[in-house]
């Protein structure tokens, strides 16, 4: 994770420098974030994401990107798939390595992609740790719920067809709208991310980061509890973590689980162990057997979104994190894959 802060982190720095040339290199030049509401038509880019300029009034000053395959619009249940990119990511630069766009080309559903600007954040971080950037119906948070609301409307999405992925900032941009708008959304999986409300600056997020935060279960579960609306929705959540994670310590995702399961009321003695390619994982059931909390985490895995490599490629993306297992994909086959 990157954000504009007075103290950067070495660690962060070397990643910078690392990815910066190929970045450079490897992404489009794309309109900025200020492109005219009267733009006549969405445009396309050589990724396949396709921008769509107006949605909204877009108080986060967000972009919009988008991919609709077909054989979406041929699908029996129209379904959506949020994701949110992290630190020093572009939409099409993530959507590339992590091969969601060729996964939604052969299931069938819609890719939604809001990305950040530098106008925001110089470090293309979702400002997940600014109280007004994360606040209901405000900033970021309400630029992206008028993207799918926007894009739900345009694709006719089912209701209960509505997902949303995000890696380190973007995750923790997913926790912030799974606990804002729980009616919105089916299901999240966070990666790499941190609990909801475990910092309100630039610097206490860097200290939680690199150490997480002491609060009871209890506590984390009344962060989300006075943000939440009155609302019976339980969206599930899949908590994926890396045991070797050197930006967002592994702690935060302990303190995750504990605040999912504080606020569905589950026990962690209650968690089943569930069989994985590598790591551990568990999962919580509600009483009709829905999974409600999935927990994995992975040894060995650093920062990033665990990715398979594809054969006859080379090119690689920062935070994309080669190996046995797929985590678009295993999102896919656990909860997004029509029943």
């Amino acid at each position: 994770m990157r954000f504009k802060i007075p103290m950067p982190l070495s660690s962060i720095l070397r990643e910078q420098r690392k990815w910066g040339r190929k970045l450079t290199a490897a992404m489009r030049v794309l309109p900025t974030a200020d492109t005219p509401k009267s733009a006549p038509r969405a445009r396309a880019g050589r990724s396949g994401l396709v921008e769509v300029p107006s949605f909204g009034t877009n108080p986060g000053r967000l972009r919009m990107l988008e991919f609709a395959p077909a054989a979406a619009a041929k699908a029996e249940r129209a379904t959506l798939v949020v994701v949110l990119h992290g630190c020093l990511q572009t939409a099409a630069g993530f959507d590339h390595g992590s091969g969601w766009s060729r996964l939604a080309r052969e299931k069938g559903f819609v890719l939604l992609y809001p990305e950040q600007t530098k106008q925001n954040n110089q470090n293309l971080c979702f400002n997940w740790f600014r109280p007004s950037a994360v606040a209901r119906d405000r900033g970021e948070l309400m630029s992206i719920r008028q993207m799918i609301e926007h894009s739900a409307k345009r694709h006719g999405i089912m209701p209960d067809r509505i997902f949303i992925q995000g890696l380190s900032a973007g995750a923790a941009m997913t926790v912030a709208l799974l606990s804002t708008y729980p009616d919105l959304f089916a299901a999240g999986q966070i990666v790499g991310g941190l609990p909801y409300g475990s910092a309100r600056d630039a610097m206490t997020a860097l200290s939680v980061m690199k150490s997480g935060a002491n609060r009871s279960a209890s506590e984390w579960g009344d962060l989300i509890r006075q943000v939440r609306p009155d609302t019976q929705a339980q969206p599930a959540v899949s908590i994926w973590h890396g045991s070797a994670d050197k930006v967002v310590a592994p702690v935060n995702a302990k303190a995750s689980l504990s605040q999912w399961l504080d606020l569905y009321g589950l026990t962690e003695q209650h968690g089943v162990e569930v069989a994985t390619a590598n790591g551990k994982s568990r999962i919580w059931k509600d009483g009709d057997g829905r999974v409600l909390v999935e927990f994995r985490m992975i040894d060995g895995l650093d920062h990033g979104l665990p990715v398979t490599r594809r054969a006859g490629t080379s090119e690689r993306q920062p935070y994309m994190l080669e190996g046995a297992v797929s985590a678009p994909v295993q999102f896919y086959r656990s909860f997004i894959k029509p029943v």
